[in-house]
């Protein structure tokens, strides 16, 4: 047996090493059709160091950071050939391949970078806070009750962009000595002024039901996945009755670290198209694409695991269920929203139909989840995200030009370290 896994270890490393060549030959064949920006235009970047499997934390952010770039010129800084071969595709501002370290090195010293925002907790982020007249912001790819949300490389960040009132009090009570008065400016979720696109269905009658769960995570604190739990029972419910439309959309990590969890996965979306072929009426939707929003404002009930999308779908104030985790030792904070939810445990997955049908007219679930609506997210009327969004950044424009100002004496040497020169990997495992 030992024989056996070294074999396929092996076999793995191979075919790794074989797709990374793959990946960097086309790199280089489409790096000429990409220039990069101008010398002196770039005034914000995005640090993404993570891979392809990693991208939907900064698609969520695509359409605030077009609707900014007409007045501060934003580019997104890529370490990973999958990832930047996809931005290229796909980004609304210029995305660039900055392989290693000297050539991250390069282009700051060419542009006029004065805010670096991050959308994840990669630890390969710690190689751009060397470069010290920038502000490096913290901007994260969601809002929610997970662990990662208050972790103490919170403290790393010179500011944190933050949703509202509950993650400021979800962050006073984890991190110590963190000056939040200072160090984290709140927005609300500016992606959702942008929640819109074509749906993938003709609207009739039917209910429509997005189930979004999230992965299956690579611990027990972080296990809020619901697949293998609760996924299987309650879209097999909702796919008999003939009076819904299940879109089901799920992380795509799903089932990276557990096959039985991969499995459950792959049932589900085969009961999509067995349904589909069975009444093409019905037009439920399997959804893998990477853009996030006509979901969550289409669905009449959303049920999601404890992750990100429970606080995408609360910025739209339309009724809202979450899977309990069935890990005893999943980490689940019940001081704020999840104190108050509408909770489903997997016994009651296949009771999905009268529970949906309840959190959708009761007037009482109705009024806890306009109450904490604006707790997470304040003033939620369209457009009033965005323009706090925008006001955070004219105020670290502001700062920064303080700081220029106090420190134009300073003499300006070399951040690089001359001891490092990486090679760019596929990600960080873990970044979440």
């Amino acid at each position: 047996m030992p024989l056996l896994h070294d074999i396929r270890t092996a076999r793995r490393v191979l075919r790794n090493i074989l797709r990374s060549r793959r990946t960097r030959r086309r790199v280089a064949q489409q790096e000429p059709l990409h220039p990069h920006p101008a010398p002196g235009t770039i005034k914000i970047a995005v640090y993404f160091a993570d891979a392809k499997v990693n991208l939907y934390q900064i698609r969520q952010w695509y359409a605030p950071l077009q609707e900014i770039a007409g007045d501060w010129p934003v580019a997104i800084i890529s370490r990973s050939p999958s990832s930047v071969l996809a931005l290229w595709e796909e980004a609304p501002v210029p995305a660039l391949y900055l392989r290693r370290v000297a050539d991250l090195e390069h282009f700051v010293h060419e542009q006029d970078i004065r805010i670096v925002f991050y959308v994840n907790q990669n630890a390969r982020n710690f190689q751009m806070f060397r470069y010290g007249r920038m502000w490096h912001v913290f901007i994260n790819h969601g809002e929610s009750d997970k662990m990662y949300m208050t972790t103490n490389q919170f403290k790393a960040y010179d500011y944190s962009l933050v949703a509202g009132e509950a993650a400021l009090d979800r962050l006073s009570h984890k991190l110590w000595d963190f000056d939040l008065d200072t160090r984290a400016i709140t927005i609300g979720r500016p992606q959702a002024d942008h929640f819109a696109g074509e749906l993938p269905y003709v609207p009739d009658e039917r209910t429509v039901i997005l189930y979004a769960p999230t992965w299956e995570g690579d611990r027990e604190a972080a296990a809020y996945g619901s697949i293998g739990s609760h996924g299987v029972a309650l879209v097999e419910a909702l796919l008999a009755t003939g009076r819904h439309r299940v879109i089901y959309r799920p992380h795509p990590r799903s089932g990276v670290v557990d096959r039985e969890y991969r499995a459950a996965n792959e049932r589900i979306i085969a009961a999509i198209e067995a349904a589909n072929r069975s009444d093409p009426t019905a037009q439920h939707v399997f959804d893998d694409g990477p853009r996030l929003g006509w979901q969550l404002v289409a669905a009449d009930v959303a049920i999601t695991d404890i992750s990100a999308m429970v606080y995408d779908r609360l910025a739209t104030g339309k009724p809202l269920i979450i899977t309990r985790p069935v890990s005893p030792l999943a980490d689940v904070d019940e001081n704020g929203y999840l104190g108050a939810c509408e909770w489903l445990r997997a016994d009651e997955a296949a009771d999905i139909v009268a529970i949906a049908e309840r959190v959708q007219f009761d007037e009482d679930a109705r009024a806890r989840l306009e109450y904490w609506v604006r707790r997470h997210f304040g003033d939620t009327t369209p457009g009033n995200a965005t323009a706090r969004f925008r006001a955070a950044i004219e105020f670290l424009l502001a700062e920064w030009t303080k700081h220029d100002i106090l420190h134009a004496a300073d003499r300006r040497g070399s951040e690089g370290d001359p001891f490092e020169d990486d090679e760019d990997d596929e990600g960080t495992p873990g970044s979440e």
